[in-house]
């Protein structure tokens, strides 16, 4: 079966980003057998008060791959840990509910929930069919809810060679210890188990106003030592579990400047 020449296009655009993408700096790469995962997150602005929060936003960009060419396994589980300097604020932002988002289009998820979007983004899929069709698309983060508790979704969607949306629902938790906000989800199968996501990059960061009360959905401060300008410090710990059972873990380390 043949290609258009839209579709080779669209396809040669989406190899050029995946390629490019492996030489994103900072990123940390992890193998196991033939499956490798570069995964990278940072934040901004990189000065920040000693101990009072500020607003920030995150960049997190991931990178699933073979060391053969092969379809890679189907990422199951994901759990990102992040450093105990940072938080999530969610009281007084708009939800979006996962039944709201539920085969959209992206420009009608944004129709239905633009007040909860808290992050934008792109996405690749791989589908295991002939020349492993690699497909692409926007990605949107919102403030929502599922079962009444707080949750992070995120939204794909592709629109080429079918219609396809995905809703995944990140649940927002706090432990004790170094890592103290902890993400985690169970990530939906996408066309029935069959494709596999291998990129997703994503901004999330957002200020909004309650009671005339400025709020940042993320905050963090730069915890250095006292008569110290600046730390590096364990920013993120994650764990990337897939569909053949396999598990990788990870952590990447950043540094701050205190500002007074």
């Amino acid at each position: 079966m043949g290609m258009g020449p839209r579709r080779l296009v669209t396809l040669a655009l989406l190899l050029v980003a995946v390629g490019a993408f492996a030489a994103v700096a900072g990123a940390e790469t992890i193998q196991s057998g033939d499956v490798r995962v570069s995964f990278h997150a940072g934040f901004s602005p990189k000065a920040l008060p000693r101990e009072r929060p500020a607003p920030i936003s995150v960049d997190f960009e991931g990178r699933i791959s073979t060391t053969d060419d092969t379809h890679p396994p189907a990422l199951q589980r994901l759990r990102v840990e992040l450093n105990s300097a940072g938080r999530v604020e969610t009281r007084g932002l708009p939800r979006c509910r996962t039944a709201l988002l539920q085969s959209t289009s992206s420009d009608l998820a944004l129709a239905r929930c633009r007040p909860a979007l808290v992050g934008t983004g792109t996405f690749v899929a791989q589908l295991p069919v002939e020349r492993q069709l690699l497909v692409g698309g926007r990605a949107l983060v919102f403030n929502g809810s599922v079962g009444g508790r707080p949750r992070m979704l995120i939204h794909i969607y592709v629109s080429n060679p079918v219609r396809l949306t995905l809703v995944i629902p990140i649940r927002i938790s706090r432990q004790e210890g170094r890592f103290g906000t902890v993400l985690t989800t169970t990530v939906p199968r996408l066309a029935g188990g069959s494709a596999s996501i291998v990129q997703l990059k994503l901004k999330i960061g957002r200020r909004f106003t309650v009671d005339g009360e400025r709020r940042s959905y993320l905050s963090a401060a730069c915890a250095a030592p006292a008569g110290f300008p600046g730390a590096v410090f364990p920013f993120a710990r994650s764990s990337f579990s897939f569909a053949d059972g396999r598990t990788m873990h990870t952590v990447l380390s950043r540094d701050c400047q205190v500002r007074k």
